[in-house]
């Protein structure tokens, strides 16, 4: 196993792709880590993931609070929502292992992120067009506003710690990605979810360093409070990885580790995949991750099944969006761009990543996806039909008859949405 501590640009952390961290090592990480900070006496704003993501979240909030919590005038924590339904308490309490009443454990406070509001965001400039043009290597020309939860200049120091796993805007999630999108405002947001959707998931996910990375590594650098990061590599077997530096430098060591860990070789593609969506995905908004991380495995003319029998709603934030819009590829947007234009950009592109690659006819009218995604949810038949995803009755669904027959070109993924199939080249 790794152990790597040099200078403030390098790392401290272990990875393995090869066996288990214990809770121990992972308290050792943290109380050395943290040990580096000027904390005494500081106020600390820890931003975390919310429950959409596997993680070990209790064991951090204990180990940051044992490290550090004596030394600190303040020890908070703000949920990375981007634009995801605010955490009830119990929801919170279940995330990190203790009693939340009143948006408090103890002496901490645990915000939500309120992207809905207006005044939760503070200004921290622009980032000019040319450099736009430069960092997306010409897609986009631009001026972008960047705007962050304004809370974080309540403190000294920021510390973000959350997963890494293999992501469909961004490459690779984790990093400065829990400030933007995470606690950004619009944006930031709908430019960088749009230009991810310009590359196509299909290309993007799990391709390490990517553009979409480097225009939030830049709008980072106007952040002017010091930020450390805690990065994981998580499988559901145990923590794998986990490493604190800077959030550029932890945050690489952590996608290299996740490429190995979450990313799955197959021999050839399937023809049909039943992802199996857990209970942590609550929306379609969330559940599409089984359609991200399937499709590079899915030969052209296949299909990709969410199975989500609990999920009714397409999206809690953005459904109403998304019944106007529909989800269609990339192209039909962009060949009809007067009419969708004025759409948020990260609609948008959720769109273009559940419906996969394809193409558009402009002239005839055509749209021609080049797989299938039906949902098997709660979501009734019409509404599949009406936002141009396919259907099936979960019920009529039973999992033992798709089992074992990856040699007819079928696959079942049980608690899909974080480890990403490829064919091998």
């Amino acid at each position: 196993m790794e152990d790597t501590a040099t200078d403030s640009s390098v790392v401290l952390g272990m990875g393995s792709s090869e066996r288990y961290l214990t809770p121990d090592d992972a308290r050792s990480i943290v109380r050395r880590g943290l040990a580096t900070l000027a904390l005494d006496g500081r106020r600390l704003l820890v931003i975390i993931p919310d429950g959409t993501r596997t993680m070990p979240m209790s064991l951090m909030f204990d180990a940051i609070d044992a490290a550090a919590g004596s030394r600190l005038a303040a020890l908070d924590y703000l949920v990375a929502l981007g634009t995801h339904q605010p955490m009830s308490d119990p929801q919170l309490s279940s995330l990190i292992g203790r009693q939340v009443e009143g948006g408090r454990t103890g002496r901490s406070r645990i915000f939500n992120h309120h992207w809905e509001e207006a005044g939760t965001f503070a200004p921290l400039g622009t980032i000019p067009a040319a450099e736009i043009r430069e960092l997306t290597g010409g897609m986009l020309d631009q001026d972008v506003p960047v705007s962050l939860n304004r809370r974080i200049f309540d403190y000294d120091q920021i510390l973000i710690c959350g997963p890494v796993f293999p992501h469909e805007v961004v490459g690779f999630s984790g990093g400065n990605k829990y400030l933007f999108p995470g606690i950004a405002g619009p944006e930031i947001i709908n430019f960088t979810h749009w230009l991810g959707a310009l590359m196509t998931s299909y290309h993007v996910i799990g391709a390490g360093y990517t553009p979409v990375r480097a225009v939030i590594d830049r709008a980072a650098a106007m952040v002017d409070r010091p930020t450390a990061c805690l990065a994981l590599v998580v499988t559901h077997e145990g923590l794998a990885g986990l490493y604190f530096g800077s959030p550029q430098e932890a945050w690489r060591k952590a996608a290299d580790l996740s490429a190995q860990k979450h990313i799955v070789m197959v021999e050839r593609p399937f023809h049909r995949v039943l992802s199996i969506m857990p209970e942590m995905y609550d929306d379609l908004w969330t559940a599409a991750k089984g359609m991200y991380k399937l499709e590079p495995a899915i030969a052209g003319g296949g299909e990709v099944v969410i199975y989500a029998p609990h999920i009714t709603e397409v999206s809690y934030t953005h459904g109403r969006i998304l019944d106007d819009v529909g989800y269609h590829c990339r192209d039909y947007f962009l060949e009809q761009w007067e009419r969708f234009k004025h759409y948020p950009g990260g609609v948008l592109a959720h769109s273009t990543h559940v419906k996969g690659l394809g193409c558009y006819n402009a002239t005839t009218g055509e749209e021609t996806p080049r797989i299938r995604v039906t949902l098997a949810t709660g979501i009734p038949e019409e509404r599949c039909r009406r936002i141009n995803l396919g259907y099936l009755n979960p019920e009529g669904i039973r999992i033992e008859e798709w089992m074992g027959r990856e040699n007819e070109g079928i696959l079942v993924v049980p608690r899909a949405g974080e480890t990403l199939y490829r064919v091998k080249q």
